[in-house]
């Protein structure tokens, strides 16, 4: 009887499936990280803007309408809108900060202003 070694060619074709399965596998989840983190840095210089914006027009003076502060050179892309509702008796303004990137809104920044 005569013994055989080496691996026969379906072993090697199975063994290769195998380690593409794993590759492909390892590839999905790299890409998926990726999208998650760009994600969160579009979240965070957003909501780092809102707050910037909300700073800025709660130090300016009592208006009904402020324009926005001028966004920074490092967040090309992004844009700010600001608007102001009276509340009850005109001396108390919520205060919204939309932030968009891309024409797509990322974040909502509200707060209260009040006239002193």
């Amino acid at each position: 009887m005569k013994s055989e070694e080496g691996f026969s060619l379906i072993e090697v074709l199975v063994s290769l499936l195998i380690l593409a399965i794993i590759g492909l596998a390892f590839l999905s989840a790299l890409a998926t990280s990726a999208r998650a983190t760009m994600t969160m840095d579009e979240r965070t210089t957003a909501k780092n803007l809102a707050c910037s914006q909300m700073e800025y027009v709660k130090s300016q003076d009592y208006e009904a309408v402020y324009a926005p502060a001028a966004i920074p050179d490092d967040c090309v892309g992004y844009s700010a809108s600001i608007l102001a509702e009276p509340l009850h008796d005109q001396d108390i303004q919520k205060i919204t900060v939309e932030i968009e990137h891309n024409g797509q809104v990322v974040t909502t920044f509200e707060a209260y202003k009040v006239n002193r």
